[in-house]
């Protein structure tokens, strides 16, 4: 029975690596309008029907680099795949809790509400903002303020697309509208639009570049990066091998030495050759040699007399016509 029960388990193990070997990468990007289908992850699907209907999060840092933004969460939801690209709609984002609750202190006044706005292309968004008084407010001023910011986000969604309502949620140009409304009511420490969710969609734009033309222009911005690293590895293979053909400090070094060893054996055999008795002749003409020679040459001529290398050179000079 135990054998029967574990070739069961093996066969659903198989089963189930089989499983895995059918689904493929989909790659998810933006919506159209405004972001022109850009690339923003990757997922894994058996089909089209099992991606369409995720919902994928990241920060606004990753999304365009903003990093004083990182605190921002961002949520698209696939709604149609094109081959291996899942196409998504912008549903909202969110501002982190813990972020949200460093803004809010005990003297200061917390001013929030909830308004439900509709653009000019039908789409339904709720909108969420937050204001954050410098000092403690009266109840009469929040509601002032609340009224204020309300009738300004209204006014402004019933004149903007649902695009134009992303890109300025997004880079804070709303919530500066909002801060320039309210000001003159009280202080205003910060303004932020915590939360936005989209209701309901309305009319799909077909402006912008196709998914065509993107893939054209991935293909080309890859060839071309391609294209410099290929050049850089060139320039890099041509720079180490003009390296190894030039001969570093110290092998020319080294190729002097041998030249500067054989030097006192000339000037010494002469000497071992001459006469006693004209000795005292041939001191002067040393010296004169002495002089044209280099510190380094000198001490290689006094350690192989065995004598000190300490010392300038007319001391070292000294030293040899002792």
């Amino acid at each position: 029975m135990a054998k029967k029960i574990s070739v069961k388990a093996r066969a659903a193990a198989r089963k189930q690596r089989d499983k895995w070997k059918n689904k493929i990468w989909y790659t998810i990007r933006a919506p159209r309008t405004p972001w022109d289908f850009k690339k923003i992850g990757e997922t894994l699907g058996e089909s089209d029907e099992h991606i369409i209907g995720r919902v994928y999060e990241m920060t606004q840092q990753e999304f365009n680099g903003d990093f004083t933004k990182m605190h921002v969460i961002l949520r698209f939801r696939v709604h149609e795949c094109v081959g291996q690209d899942a196409l998504t709609t912008f549903i909202g984002h969110h501002h982190q809790t813990d972020h949200i609750r460093r803004q809010i202190r005990r003297y200061r006044g917390k001013v929030d509400d909830v308004v439900d706005v509709v653009s000019t292309d039908g789409y339904l968004i709720r909108l969420k903002p937050l204001i954050i008084t410098q000092k403690r407010v009266q109840t009469s001023i929040k509601q002032a303020m609340r009224a204020k910011a309300r009738d300004m986000i209204i006014a402004f969604a019933s004149k903007a697309t649902y695009s134009k309502i992303q890109t300025q949620i997004l880079d804070g140009t709303l919530e500066e509208e909002i801060r320039k409304a309210v000001k003159p009511i009280y202080p205003v420490k910060s303004v932020a639009i915590r939360k936005s969710q989209l209701l309901q969609a309305g009319v799909v734009a077909d402006k912008g570049k196709t998914l065509d033309e993107i893939h054209a222009e991935e293909a080309r911005s890859d060839a071309e990066i391609k294209a410099k690293k290929a050049a850089a590895l060139a320039s890099a293979m041509e720079d180490e091998e003009e390296e190894e053909s030039t001969p570093s400090i110290i092998d020319a070094a080294e190729a002097m030495e041998p030249a500067s060893d054989k030097a006192p054996a000339a000037e010494e055999a002469p000497a071992e050759e001459e006469p006693a008795e004209e000795a005292p002749a041939e001191e002067a003409a040393p010296s004169a040699d002495y002089d044209s020679m280099k510190v380094a040459e000198l001490k290689e001529l006094l350690k192989a007399a065995g004598k000190p290398v300490s010392g300038k050179k007319a001391d070292l000079i000294a030293r040899l016509n002792e």
